[in-house]
């Protein structure tokens, strides 16, 4: 099994290519930052680092990263470890190693994040190439300042859950 589950932020805003062809398909490259807890250092404190993945979507992942990813942005992804290796200009076989995405989701709310308009109108949903159907993209209830929406008074016997 090839599954990869990674929650970091964006180094810098998604690269994006469109593919020839009559049905262009949207190539997103992005890096993201990973925490690394390592457990004590000789200080008797937890040392933090980050791994730098790259990673790719396509389709209408990679169009959601154009749109809505930026830089810093929080984001957990689903995909699996893809390697590959070219033959660079100066004759150096090169080795590579990404994650090809599948899913994004937000880690947290735009005001969390800083990003004054954000960017993104999904806040805490999820996209990609999953089965979840309807429109995942719609915009948050206005007034839903923290990223949730307000759910009215009355509604609790409704809910499918206690």
């Amino acid at each position: 099994m090839n599954k990869v589950i990674l929650m970091g932020r964006l180094t810098r805003d998604p690269e994006v290519r469109y593919s020839q062809g009559d049905q262009p398909l949207a190539i997103a490259r992005y890096t993201l930052a990973v925490d690394r807890r390592q457990s004590r250092n000789n200080n008797g404190g937890d040392e933090q680092n980050a791994d730098f993945i790259n990673c790719v979507a396509f389709g209408r992942t990679g169009e959601f990263a154009e749109k809505y990813l930026h830089k810093g942005t929080k984001i957990a992804i689903t995909g699996r470890i893809q390697t590959g290796s070219y033959t660079n200009k100066d004759g150096v076989k090169v080795y590579t190693t990404e994650v090809v995405v599948d899913d994004h989701e937000f880690c947290e709310s735009r005001n969390a994040a800083g990003n004054g308009d954000g960017g993104y109108a999904n806040n805490g949903g999820n996209y990609g190439n999953n089965n979840y159907g309807g429109n995942r993209s719609q915009a948050a209830p206005s007034g839903a300042g923290d990223g949730f929406m307000n759910i009215p008074d009355g509604i609790d016997e409704e809910l499918p859950f206690n």
